[in-house]
């Protein structure tokens, strides 16, 4: 079966939906195509929330129908193939929609089984991981039952879908231990496959200070490899700038896995990615580099910078004007400048909100110190940004 639409958007997520509402808004005979076969739709960074039983999972997800926007067609299949050079998309169930224009908003993959006994440790024996609905309760049912022992929080050595997410669990973990008079004896480590605690000085210095005097035990360059249940045993590769890596084992009662990620497989097979597989595009414009009618945003995309909601919300109108303009024969203009933002929940009521660019120099939002712990911006996380999710970004509103 062969279906044909002006603009065929792959994946119905935060980047999927914010660039169907906002051309839909801009196009007065929108032809737009959404292909995503999920039936729910989630706000995933409320999810560090409720790994800390400060939020429940059933406040994170809608219907993907109720975001469809108006004057788009909801393809409720599978991408598994794109052939750019006869502008086609392929589906699963073997539909071919050919296109004028292509956004590629399909995602990043939770690649689980490449941490060897990760998959079936999960939710039992204090193994959990707050990056899918179906795991992130168990993770407060763990943090609850710890009173004593260690604590690992880790950290794979690929991109992953918001960055500071592995450790903002981990500052909810000790704040609740020490609200239980448990801290003392539990140890928590934070093993990182990354050399620092976080890229950008100025949120860095404030993290740094606060590993010491929450005495948090850092283990970097430690990329998790093997999960041995049984044993309650966390396997890591430790490789040391110039050093040859090395298996490191250590004893965990709590362990908390960010599991390594990638771009989703059909992307990676495809003509439109690049070497490490992810949807080759101009930083700036969001173009693509060899297909001028391909575009993409969001965690599928090349885009050097944080995997993050608030990137797509400064990526979705610069893709928007760009797809537009060529759209009318004319070259595109605007820019996009990496970006990003980070909301680094330190504790209960308290938030260190990173805000930055491609270069890692700030870009802060308001008028103080952005690299200082706030009660007003731990508010903004759990209460205004996700209303600004559901009706500004998924309506297609500024």
């Amino acid at each position: 079966m062969e279906h044909h639409h002006k603009i065929v958007i792959v994946g119905g997520g935060t980047g999927g939906i914010s660039v169907a509402a906002r051309l839909s808004r801009a196009l007065e005979d929108p032809d737009i195509a959404i292909v995503e076969p999920a039936d729910k739709h989630y706000y995933q960074p409320l999810w560090t929330l409720v790994g800390g039983g400060a939020a429940t999972k059933e406040e994170t997800v809608r219907d993907e129908a109720d975001l469809i926007p108006a004057g788009a067609t909801w393809i409720r299949e599978r991408a598994t193939a794109f052939d750019p050079e006869r502008n086609v998309v392929t589906t699963a169930e073997g539909r071919t929609i050919r296109y004028d224009h292509l956004v590629v908003a399909a995602g990043i993959q939770l690649d689980w089984d490449k941490i060897d006994g990760l998959h079936d440790a999960l939710g039992h024996d204090g193994v959990c991981s707050n990056y899918a609905y179906t795991t992130v309760d168990s993770t407060w049912k763990f943090i609850r039952e710890l009173e004593r022992g260690t604590a690992i929080f880790t950290f794979p050595n690929t991109p992953v879908k918001c960055g500071g997410a592995p450790q903002k669990i981990m500052w909810l973990a000790e704040h609740h231990f020490r609200r239980r008079g448990v801290r003392d004896d539990i140890d928590i480590v934070f093993a990182s496959a990354g050399a620092k605690i976080f890229a950008v000085p100025k949120y860095a210095a404030t993290l740094e200070r606060l590993v010491r005097e929450r005495n948090i035990i850092t283990r970097f360059h430690h990329n998790l490899i093997a999960v041995r249940p049984r044993s309650r045993e966390a396997v890591f590769t430790r490789t040391e700038p110039g050093g040859a890596p090395e298996e490191v084992v250590m004893k965990y009662d709590l362990l908390h896995v960010t599991p390594p990620m990638s771009a989703p497989d059909f992307i990676q097979q495809s003509p439109l990615a690049n070497g490490a597989g992810w949807v080759e595009v101009d930083k700036y414009t969001l173009q693509h580099v060899r297909y001028p009618n391909v575009w993409s945003l969001g965690d599928a995309s090349s885009l050097p910078t944080s995997k993050t909601g608030a990137a797509i919300r400064k990526q979705a109108p610069v893709l928007v004007e760009n797809l537009l303009a060529h759209m009318a024969g004319r070259p595109p203009t605007a820019t996009y400048d990496g970006y990003t933002s980070c909301p680094l929940v330190t504790g209960y009521g308290r938030l260190v909100l990173a805000e930055f660019d491609y270069e890692g120099k700030p870009r802060e939002t308001f008028p103080f110190d952005q690299s200082k712990e706030r009660r007003s911006m731990y508010l903004l996380k759990k209460y205004a940004l996700p209303k600004m999710y559901w009706h500004g970004m998924m309506r297609g509103r500024a």
